[in-house]
């Protein structure tokens, strides 16, 4: 039996909890950066399932590696190793700073890790149980748990779910001053920060911010953690958005872009960090996932570094990200009456508008083009590192239509 999209529209209606807002679209399949829905039309994907299929749909390579596996193993859980998580591990630790990886589902799992690694780092290691405060930024965005919405420096994700974890103090997202003033506190655990806010709408901070926190951190004796889950695995042009800054963290998390499609996430670690999540002997494992390190999704990250390291695509996103960046500022100039300012880096781009940012994301749907919003008044662009000059011209020339509109 087929199903037509009102079909399904009316099944979904009536089977699922209502939390989403999802556009009315249900779509069947995908190749590179175009997408197709089940009555077949055809849309440009500028949003890659938010910033997670960093390879596009349907990558020929990754589909194969990814068949392979399911046909070798897919699930034996931590109680042992398995091969693809060890060569996954060794990948990134081979491309960044991290000595250690610990892997589980999704980016708020990988800060719900993170957490847990930097308060039980501050009161098993070094012996110091005060510490336990959290410090996070205004307008950041870390994960839809209980934890990482405590965390999250927006109130509107945190309505009607209290009381919260905590401690958490709040201070102004690239406002050194604030953050040394928290982090002095005899109370401070570590400061979480997204190297560039993107649910917050794709903020760049300004040069020298993320390398003060460094100095802050290591003055204070606290933990600077990075959340690149949107900003990591070559979304900015480098493998981690923190190189664009010359400075690492001690603590990094990971998820969408490094399965390419497949939910993964990992907490990347110094060796002297990753002390927080040693189990001690005698004692209870410390942290752990059912699912976490599977061979599946380690076998799907492994291939995404490896094909973005062997096509160059970070060169590519450079490239595609200023081709991008100055198609946008163009809209800037020509419809500054509703199109404000063109801000990101990379592959992970925003156009901030003047009212109704929803409205202009639905009529590009409607004109086939798939954007989404970062914040109230942001629109997203964070398409696949094979997309094309062609096609982002095509999304730009259709995003330019709805903003006359």
């Amino acid at each position: 039996m087929t199903h037509t999209a009102s079909d399904l529209l009316a099944i979904a209606d009536r089977t699922f909890i209502k939390n989403y807002r999802q556009q009315p679209v249900v779509l069947a399949r995908g190749a590179g950066a175009e997408l197709w829905d089940t009555d077949g039309r055809r849309f440009l994907d500028m949003t890659a399932g938010i910033a997670v299929c960093c390879l596009g749909h349907a990558h020929p390579e990754l589909t194969r590696r990814l068949a392979e596996q399911l046909g070798r193993l897919t699930h034996v859980s931590n109680l042992y190793w398995n091969d693809q998580q060890i060569l996954a591990a060794e990948a990134i630790t081979r491309r960044s700073f991290a000595d250690r990886v610990f892997f589980c589902n999704s980016g708020a799992e990988a800060n719900e890790g993170a957490v847990k690694l930097v308060r039980r780092y501050q009161q098993v290691v070094t012996g110091q149980p005060e510490r336990t405060t959290i410090v996070a930024t205004h307008g950041s965005f870390h994960g839809r748990s209980v934890a990482t919405v405590s965390l999250t420096g927006q109130p509107k994700y945190r309505e009607g779910f209290g009381p919260l974890f905590g401690p958490v103090e709040f201070v102004p997202f690239a406002d050194l001053v604030a953050a040394r003033a928290a982090l002095s506190k005899p109370t401070a655990c570590a400061f979480i920060v997204e190297p560039i806010q993107a649910e917050g709408g794709i903020v760049v901070p300004p040069a020298g911010y993320l390398a003060g926190l460094r100095e802050i951190c290591d003055e204070t004796g606290t933990l600077l953690v990075f959340d690149e889950v949107q900003t990591g695995t070559g979304r900015t042009g480098r493998w981690w958005g923190h190189e664009h800054d010359g400075v690492t963290p001690d603590v990094m998390t990971l998820a969408k872009g490094l399965g390419g499609g497949v939910p993964i996430g990992a907490v990347c670690a110094t060796e002297r960090a990753a002390a927080g999540l040693a189990a001690q002997a005698g004692g209870a494992v410390p942290h752990a996932s059912t699912f976490g390190g599977n061979p599946l999704a380690t076998a799907a990250a492994g291939a995404v570094l490896e094909i973005i390291e062997r096509d160059g695509l970070l060169a590519q996103v450079t490239s595609l990200g200023e081709h991008l960046g100055a198609a946008l500022d163009g809209l800037v100039q020509r419809h500054g009456h509703v199109a404000l300012e063109a801000r990101g880096r990379g592959l992970l781009r925003g156009l901030r508008v003047k009212e109704n940012a929803a409205g202009v994301v639905a009529r590009a749907r409607e004109q086939g083009v798939l954007l989404s919003l970062a914040g109230a008044d942001v629109v997203r662009f964070a398409p696949s590192y094979v997309v094309t000059t062609a096609q982002l011209d095509e999304a730009v020339a259709t995003l330019g239509q709805a903003l006359e509109a």
